[in-house]
């Protein structure tokens, strides 16, 4: 019987995101005329109102782009810094020990996850305002209108919405999320039921004060939050409860623009982002794993996932004792990114050597991201988040500010140790492939320290096994992010039987969709095709 014939005419644009009100506002601006760094940013200033934990305008992010008017390809790093009022050994007194699963460090009182001393300078907000001066195209205010309408007319919480809200991670040393919900007024207000529980599942949440608080960033743009009006109430409300967060932390924070890190695998270029964001921990496993026919062994096979874990411990090994704020840690990369090391690595691997990874801390696996192709060519990846948020609204704005001091190592010494204006390594890994000078595939993903292998999977998913975006997404993946390699309850229990033959402890998950949720779009012969992580709640849109 022939194949079903499509009767659309093939998406000329597409977003993608893991919440559905944030697709819609992305696809409108799209279908209004706007280019592609427009829709990224309504997309991510919806996601902000509908999925208030996981990011927002108090948070981070990292952008990629890829202009082809100017040919220009850059990343703008929007990730948070240290206030100037921080030291290196201003909490190692009361540290405790590593989070369990090492996202965090717990210390005495919680003071790095909750509350004012919690939060990091947010820099999204300059990366939204920056990109668009440079690369927008519809005026900036009328990118807010889906943002302002769902906060001031109310949303719906989801299912993965609730799960956040409900979330209660004391097993692993850091707080239930209800204690973030519930720290101030305002959030109480806007999250919880009368019963104090978090809302659930059907729930309404109508913010006026964040429409209103949206309202004035449209109004005055993005320079506004930093030393506007909004940037001196952050600011008395820091001074009110002695946070760390000043006025000239807010004024004097910029993004960083950088050059991605360009790596070449099976005849494509790869551009992640550079240090401190995780880009290179993908650019040291594909250099790696370039050295293997993966394609001849079985798709996730015992042999396949030995390689591929192997390959993961080697890049977060690496990643641990060598990367972190390029201004205050230089990084290797030219010995990292070698065609020797790559050559050296792959050998051990192939000898059967075992790597050890130390377990390490990474940043919050509670983020969010958007990726973006429109008509014109032009492709925007974005990963964002709130880091661990600190569970403070600012009275009357109705915004929670991040809390990303909990990803800096209290004692001094170290990579990731706190410092005045420092930025922390991310993992957040926004990712364009390239076919000459083509743009062929843009993804990212969600995930703390699973983003770089969740990226990875879905390279090789796509490139050597010719999956579409929708299937390489769904395919079961694993992760080896310590020396256990964690495998999705997919994974056949007669394929963990032979990884623990080989001498590795494996650990199933019960999830079906577990290590990072990747979101992305291919772009063959001038064809889109896009693919969301079943696990959250949004999809691919595309205007044809």
């Amino acid at each position: 019987m022939p194949k079903p014939k499509r009767l659309r005419p093939p998406y000329k644009a597409m977003i993608v995101a893991p919440q559905p009100e944030a697709v819609e506002a992305g696809h409108d601006v799209l279908g209004a005329g706007g280019n592609a760094i427009d829709a990224v940013i309504a997309c991510a200033l919806t996601q902000g109102v509908v999925d208030p934990m996981m990011c927002g305008i108090g948070g981070l992010g990292v952008l990629q782009i890829f202009d082809p008017a100017s040919g220009q390809n850059l990343v703008l790093d929007g990730l948070s810094a240290c206030p100037a009022a921080c030291s290196p050994e201003m909490w190692a007194a009361i540290f405790e020990r590593e989070c369990s699963d090492g996202y965090g460090y717990v210390l005495k009182g919680g003071v790095n996850e909750l509350g004012h001393r919690a939060v990091t300078t947010p820099g999204i907000m300059r990366v939204f305002g920056d990109a668009h001066a440079a690369f927008g195209k519809l005026p900036w205010a009328e990118l807010f209108g889906p943002a302002i309408s769902h906060a001031e007319n109310g949303w719906v919480v989801r299912p993965h919405v609730a799960t956040m809200f409900a979330l209660d991670e004391a097993g692993y040393g850091r707080l239930p999320y209800l204690d973030k919900l519930a720290y101030t007024p305002d959030g109480r207000v806007l999250y919880l039921r009368a019963d104090g529980t978090p809302k659930r599942v059907g729930d309404g949440v109508r913010n006026p004060d964040l429409a209103e608080t949206l309202r004035g960033l449209a109004r005055d743009g993005a320079k506004s939050f930093y030393e506007g009006e909004l940037a001196r109430r952050i600011d008395a409300d820091m001074r009110a409860h002695g946070g760390l967060l000043s006025l000239e932390d807010l004024a004097s924070f910029e993004v960083r623009s950088r050059l991605p890190l360009k790596v070449a695998y099976r005849g494509r270029t790869i551009a992640t982002p550079p240090p401190p964001a995780g880009g290179i921990m993908v650019a040291v496993m594909l250099r790696i794993l370039e050295h293997f026919d993966l394609a001849r062994l079985e798709h996730n096979g015992p042999e396949y996932l030995r390689i591929l874990a192997e390959a993961m411990k080697i890049a977060g090994r690496d990643k641990d004792e060598h990367i972190g704020d390029p201004d205050f840690v230089p990084a290797p990369l030219e010995r990292l990114l070698s065609e020797s090391y790559a050559r050296e690595c792959a050998a051990r691997i192939k000898r059967g050597e075992k790597a050890t990874k130390p377990r390490a801390n990474a940043d919050s696996k509670h983020t969010t991201t958007v990726s973006c192709i429109d008509r014109d060519g032009m492709v925007v990846s974005l990963t964002h988040t709130n880091g661990v948020p600190s569970g403070v609204v600012v009275p009357g704005t109705g915004f929670v500010l991040n809390g990303a001091m909990n990803w800096y190592d209290p004692r001094p010494g170290r990579a990731g140790s706190i410092a005045p204006r420092k930025r922390r390594f991310s993992s957040m890994t926004p990712t364009i492939v390239f076919e000459g000078k083509k743009p062929v595939m843009t993804l990212g993903a969600p995930g703390g320290a699973w983003i770089g292998i969740a990226i990875l999977q879905v390279l090789l998913n796509v490139l050597d096994w010719g999956m579409s975006m929708q299937e390489a997404v769904s395919a079961p993946r694993v992760s080896a992010t310590s020396d256990v390699i964690d495998i999705s309850n997919r994974i056949p229990r007669a394929t963990q039987t032979a990884l623990e033959a080989m001498g590795y402890e494996v650990k199933r998950s019960p999830l079906t969709f577990p290590f990072a949720a990747p979101h992305g779009i291919t772009m063959w012969d001038g064809e889109l095709e896009g693919g969301a992580d079943p696990q959250r709640d949004g999809y691919a849109a595309g205007l044809v």
